[in-house]
């Protein structure tokens, strides 16, 4: 499952009129043995790419759910290893693109070559590392490339012009596009200027523009999706997984449909 499949996967749901919806969740959270009924389950509810966080014991990027989420995993005895060998276990019997969200220590930890190459046999698409900035890169994209492992980029609210286009040319899968100022978790609302930024960022980039950090209703997914290519939702799904409200999920999904769009325009 290369890059390329999931920009396959993107194109098709674009083709169609909907927008993406990028579930996150907490490998690990309730025991690593549940991790295939849960990618299942997104899969089949029309998540069109899974983000899959690593727990780790010093998360910078993340408010206090997917915190208490990684506390919950490490427990079991979760580690990035660990997720590795359980994604390889199932890669034939799924088909959604799995992007694993995790930070430096424990990819250097684990070896950059050797966990690029663990992330190609597993069935991994790309990889999110917020504490990874642009000036630092070269440690892990030869070897990332290597292995055809997309590397996302995030862009903040805060970054300059000139480095907002380095990031939109230089992401691959997709870029995503922080909405807050701050950590994960979810939001009742988003600065004024948002929508504009959104749409900004789809003028400079050729790969889709995905807001995420604070979306946590059906109303955020349409209201911010309206300018950009779709969603990425973490804190909620993972609540919702944690409190086993699946319907909640379904919902959140739904709302990237054209037909929902349609309704909030």
């Amino acid at each position: 499952m290369s890059k390329q499949y999931m920009q396959q996967a993107f194109q098709k749901v674009l083709d169609r009129g909907d927008k993406a919806f990028v579930p996150y969740i907490m490998a690990g959270d309730g025991g690593l043995d549940s991790l295939e009924e849960k990618v299942r389950f997104l899969e089949e509810s029309g998540a069109t790419v899974l983000e899959l966080g690593v727990p780790f014991s010093d998360p910078v990027a993340d408010g206090p759910t997917i915190q208490e989420a990684g506390i919950r995993a490490l427990k079991h005895g979760v580690s990035l290893r660990a997720i590795l060998e359980k994604l390889e276990q199932f890669k034939e019997s799924r088909s959604i693109p799995i992007v694993l969200m995790t930070y430096l220590n424990p990819i250097y930890a684990y070896g950059v070559e050797a966990f690029a190459e663990a992330c190609r046999t597993s069935g991994v698409s790309g990889l999110i590392i917020p504490d990874l900035p642009l000036e630092e890169e070269n440690m892990v994209t030869r070897q990332l490339q290597a292995n055809n492992i997309a590397l996302i980029r995030l862009a903040s609210l805060t970054s300059p012009p000139e480095r907002l286009k380095e990031l939109a040319k230089r992401t691959e899968g997709f870029l995503y596009a922080v909405t807050v100022t701050g950590t994960t978790g979810a939001r009742s609302a988003f600065q004024d200027n948002l929508q504009e930024h959104l749409a900004s960022l789809k003028n400079i980039c050729q790969a889709p523009v995905l807001a995420g950090f604070g979306v946590s209703t059906p109303d955020h997914v349409k209201q911010l999706s309206a300018n950009c290519d779709g969603v990425v939702v973490g804190s909620k799904i993972v609540d919702a997984l944690h409190q086993n409200n699946r319907e909640e999920i379904k919902k959140l999904i739904a709302a990237a449909s054209s037909k929902e769009q349609a309704t909030a325009e």
